[in-house]
């Protein structure tokens, strides 16, 4: 089970170190009813990870189940999708209160490039524990997309890939 919280944000956070800085490629076989995506993504100064994703439908909570798999099956399935990944960096910060911040900046130097933000939590409770103020960030997350599907990464990969074929 996921359970985050998502926003569109403008760049890199301020004041804030990122603890872990991740190059990655990313693409979708499936949208529709479960969402299927690849993954390769490289920590900086670390591993590489190719991941087989399955995503339900849903917003602040969804089903999640992550695959590792090696990379000629990722290249396989890569070639089988056809188009562009979508090429992410994703930065982790650990905020004072233990949470982490999760920024990616999506297609960088594209037309459509944007930067959004994710809190992964434990519960719902969690969730509802937790603000943005609280940690400091009220200005740097105040467009929450949560809920929103049209703002997806999925939603996305349709308007930027699949739906230019």
């Amino acid at each position: 089970m996921e359970i985050e919280r998502k926003w569109l944000v403008n760049g890199w956070p301020k004041g804030l170190r990122p603890e872990h800085i991740y190059t990655m490629e990313q693409g979708y076989l499936a949208l529709r009813p479960t969402t299927v995506r690849i993954r390769r993504e490289a920590e900086r100064g670390g591993t590489t990870a190719y991941i087989l994703c399955f995503k339900s439908k849903g917003g602040l909570v969804r089903e999640e189940i992550e695959l590792p798999i090696d990379e000629t099956l990722f290249e396989r399935l890569r070639a089988l999708i056809g188009l562009p990944l979508i090429r992410k960096e994703r930065r982790d910060y650990l905020l004072p209160d233990g949470q982490t911040l999760e920024v990616n900046e999506v297609d960088a130097g594209a037309p459509g490039s944007f930067f959004y933000a994710e809190v992964e939590f434990p519960t719902v409770k969690a969730v509802d524990a937790w603000s943005p103020k609280a940690a400091g960030l009220a200005a740097y997350l105040a467009n929450e997309v949560t809920e929103k599907q049209d703002v997806s990464m999925g939603a996305y990969w349709e308007r930027t890939r699949y739906d230019v074929q």
